[in-house]
């Protein structure tokens, strides 16, 4: 995925400004795909030089509100359905846990817990960012929301697969 299907998926729905579009990655795609918002608005002057976006509104302080073009449709319904997802194989998380028998099991089993308090944090925020959307019925809201579970069922999973691997070190 990139940052720019990203904002063209985010401007399926409505038009938007950068700084929407900013609030709208960290209430829904920060789990999935974070940006900042200097990679946003970057991204966003690509997408209008190449025609996929367009500036409708200009309002004080520079602000510009982005509209969606046939080209970005275009483009968004192509990498949907015409290419593959990149399988992303790093993790550097996993890679140290298959190295934590060079420590002490104790130090190991901290690692883990760590992870499972990481795993705790994530998913509690996840349940917050749930309970703090009011939940509408257009395709955002909907996909929104299945990715959202996804987030939260991933953090459950691997709270519970560390908390298994703890009991597997001696």
């Amino acid at each position: 995925m990139s940052l720019r299907h990203a904002l063209l998926g985010l401007l399926t729905e409505h038009p938007a400004s950068g700084y929407d579009l900013l609030k709208s990655f960290d209430t829904s795609l920060a789990n999935v795909w974070p940006a900042t918002q200097s990679q946003i608005y970057t991204e966003l002057t690509k997408l209008a030089d190449s025609g996929m976006i367009s500036v409708t509104a200009e309002g004080p302080r520079g602000r510009k509100e982005y509209t969606l073009t046939e080209a970005g449709l275009a483009e968004l319904r192509h990498w949907l359905t015409e290419t593959k997802p990149q399988r992303n194989t790093r993790s550097e998380l996993l890679l140290r846990v298959f190295f934590l028998g060079v420590l002490t099991p104790e130090q190991a089993r901290g690692y883990l817990t760590e992870l499972i308090e990481m795993s705790a944090q994530e998913y509690e925020g996840l349940r917050r960012l749930d309970e703090s959307i009011d939940w509408s019925d257009d395709n955002l809201s909907a996909y929104g929301r299945i990715t959202l579970e996804y987030g939260l069922r991933f953090n459950a999973m691997r709270r519970e697969w560390a908390e298994w691997a703890v009991g597997q070190i001696r």
